[in-house]
Formats: C-alpha cells, structure tokens, sequence
C-alpha cells in the first residue's frame, strides 16, 4: 500500500513524499481512514510507529476542505510535554506546507504574551500543553468554541503528569459534538477509562502487543550499587565507543548531577528536565541530534516527545517506578527498523522494580555479568591545585568507600584512573589544562520551575 491508497490530497501526497516517505505505517494505514471518515479513535502504538502523521494528515485534509478565513482554530492536538508539542507542530507545518493553513504551538517555560500575539492573527490547528492553554482561555486569548477534532496525544503520560483535571477543564471548553482521537504508547486501565468517557463508538487500533517493547531493542541488565553506578556508565560508554545514548534518571536533580559528573569524567553530556529553559532544553536537544554531545540524561517527563532518530542506546540509570515507563524508554531506541540497545543499572533496592517490568513483559530481562571498572573518587579541590594533583590508577573490583556527589558544584572529581579533574568554568566548559578521562564530580544545578 502507498499513501495515495488512503485518500490523501495531492498537496499532502506531495509533502510526504518531499520527507522521503512513500509506504504508510501500520498505525497510519489504520488511522488515516478512520480519522477522515470522522470517527472517533483509540490507538495504542509504541513511538516511533509513525503516529504523529496518523492523526497530522487526516486532520490538515479535514482542515483544507472547509473555507478559509476561520481565525479560531478548529483541530486541538493537546501534549504532555513542550518538547512533544514542538514536534508535533513541526510535523504539521511540514505535511502542510503546500496548503493554505496555520498550525501554532502554546506551553508554558516561555513568555506568554508573544503567543497572545499570535493567536490574535488566528490558527487553523492549535497543539498545546494543558495548562498553558487553559491560562490562554483565562485570559481569554484563545477561543476553542470552534473545535471540530480533539486530539489527546501520550494520553498515559497526561494522566501520570496529573493532567486529568486540565483535560477535564479543557473538555468544558470545546463543543460537545467533535471527533475524538485518543493516542497512547501503553493501555492501562486508567486510560481504557478515560476513553470510555470521552469517545464515541470508536475504532480502535492496536499496532503493537499490549505494553511490549519494539522486539529489535536487545535488553540487558548490570547488578551494581547505587553508588558506582555512574562510573559503570562511564566504563560502559568508553568500552562500547558509544556516541550517543540517552540517559534515564528519576529526578531533575538526579539528572543535573549525573550531567555533571560525566562531564567531570570527560563525556560531553547535557541535562533535559522541566526546570530547565525552553531554549535550553531545545540547545541540548539539537547538541545531541548533531552528536555535539554524547550523553543526553533525560528525566521521564522530558523524554516525552524527543524525536531522534536512530537512536543506539538507552541507558536506564535508575528504574522507573510504573514498569510501563521502561516500556516507553526503551521506545527510544529500536526505531525504524534499526537495532538498539536498552542498558539497565540495578542496584540492591531496585530488584523488585524489575521483577515488576519482567511481569509486564511476561519475559526476563537478561542480568549479565557486570565488567570491571574503575572508581573515580569525588573529593573537592581547590582550583589551583587541580592541574597538578597527584593520582594512581586501578581496575579491578569497586571501592568499598567511594564519596559519591559530595564535591561542591563547579569542581570535577579527582579520579583514581588519571591526574586531577581541574575547575569548571561558568558557561559549562572544561577549563584549560583538564585530563578528558576523568572521575566525576558532584554539585548541582539550580534551576527555575516551569
């Protein structure tokens, strides 16, 4: 089947084509007719399946059959992060180019009055975070009373976020009669509920076993304590020659503080999380995808939406708490019919969090023998005594007592596999004279909350 086969319009037949795409997804040849035929939709597809152009498309057509002119928008895509709603209206102006419509994107983390200015001029297709779109309507910059398609897209992550109640708000503000489109990388039974209340006798698609990883993604796991599990990732990341993976960790500050200490060991790294800026989170984003930087260590949330493509490697660094986000990390990796690799470090108060993904994937993952590698302590310097301070090497088992993340913030690690790590200059750089193969530092970042 090629995408001409669905029905699309000439002008969206010839944008695809300009992406380089000639055969519809599993996901897209369900959905596209489905949407265009008005019905309501609940589709479960891991990402990477091609969901976004499922529901983009069969939209921008809808769109383009009615009479321009309309400066309320009449198709809301709602998203759990702003990386994912950037992607999104990305797609849609790239399907879109060759037709007369305006597709605009709102989330919080940046000023709100220039995206008042914008939807003064008025949209076609609005993508937008919950809460910022409903501080719009507050404000009464946006009118959603013209709404003809609601798309809820990472519905699960929404309601993990705690977003049910916007959604809920936001559901008062759109008409009663729309189409429906509920997309979603696992199927709990929350989001079975959800649907149950906001769609109508809908098709539902199912483009991938219930909560299963892309079966081209090889996982494996390393028992290791919490404590040297950041010189693990070190030793996995030289030996493997890895160029670029993506990191998971629990927490914002977690994440922070695991950047830095890579970049203490000499493995260019950058943190994404809600507390960083918008700018800064897309700077990081466009570091990683150019290979600028290897590390990118990412929280659960921010991970959402991230579109790079032929991604090698995921790292769990610490496991999820809900087995179905390992489900959808690991989702990073596998894409497009390219193998990947889904490293996970367990340590001692994590074994039952992995029996928990084992269930949901009624499978194990594989535990292999942890490699030897070397510990870097982390002890405080002086800036002036870092180039010149003194250091031995050894491999082998790890050190019984290492000071994990006690360094103050701008100072790397003294490491038993080099000479000390040097000062840290303020834009993030490492300052002259410092050993790349070194042990971590600690410290952390401070950074506002969006």
């Amino acid at each position: 089947m090629s995408f001409s086969d669905l029905g699309l319009l000439p002008e969206l037949l010839r944008a695809v084509a300009e992406r380089g795409y000639d055969t519809p997804s599993p996901i897209q040849v369900q959905a596209i007719p489905a949407v265009l035929a008005g019905r309501d939709v609940l589709a479960g597809a891991q990402t990477g399946t091609g969901k976004t152009a499922g529901f983009v498309l069969p939209i921008l057509q809808k769109l383009a059959a009615a009479e321009p002119g309309q400066r309320s928008p009449r198709a809301l895509v709602l998203t759990p992060t702003r990386e994912l709603a950037a992607q999104v209206a990305d797609s849609a102006r790239a399907y879109g180019r060759h037709l007369r419509l305006r597709t605009f994107q709102v989330f919080g983390g940046v000023n709100i009055n220039p995206q008042i200015a914008a939807l003064r001029e008025g949209c076609d297709l609005l993508i937008a975070t919950p809460g910022r779109l409903l501080d719009l309507a507050q404000q009464r910059a946006v009118n959603l009373a013209s709404i003809e398609v609601l798309v809820l897209d990472e519905a699960d992550r929404m309601l993990d976020m705690g977003f049910i109640h916007d959604i809920r708000r936001v559901l008062r503000l759109v008409p009663e009669k729309r189409q429906n489109l509920l997309f979603s990388a696992t199927y709990s039974d929350e989001i079975r509920a959800l649907a149950e209340r906001l769609l109508r006798d809908p098709v539902t698609i199912q483009v991938a076993p219930r909560n299963a990883p892309i079966e081209l993604v090889e996982q494996r796991a390393y028992r290791v304590p919490k404590e040297h599990k950041r010189h693990l990732l070190v030793h996995l990341i030289r030996e493997g020659a890895w160029t670029q993976v993506l990191v998971f960790t629990r927490t914002k500050h977690g994440a922070n503080r695991l950047t830095q200490q890579l970049e203490g060991a000499g493995i260019r790294a950058a943190a994404i999380h809600g507390n960083k800026s918008q700018s800064a989170r897309v700077r990081a984003l466009e570091q990683f995808k150019r290979s600028q930087i290897t590390a990118l260590v990412a929280t659960e949330v921010a991970a959402r939406g991230l579109d790079i493509k032929e991604l090698p490697q995921v790292v769990n660094y610490e496991l999820p708490n809900v087995p179905e986000d390992y489900v959808h990390r690991i989702g990073r990796t596998g894409r497009a019919g390219a193998a990947g690799e889904a490293v996970s470090l367990v340590s001692a108060d994590e074994q039952g969090l992995l029996r928990d993904i084992e269930r949901l994937l009624k499978r194990t993952v594989p535990v292999v023998p942890t490699p030897q590698f070397a510990i870097a302590e982390t002890a405080p310097l002086a800036p002036a005594a870092a180039p010149g301070a003194q250091a031995h090497a050894t491999r082998g088992r790890p050190n019984s007592n290492p000071r994990d993340g006690q360094s103050s913030q701008g100072h790397s690690g003294r490491g038993r596999t080099g000479a000390g790590g040097g000062h840290r200059r303020d834009d993030g750089r490492k300052a002259a004279g410092t050993e790349p193969r070194r042990g971590g530092g600690g410290g952390h970042w401070r950074g506002r909350s969006h």
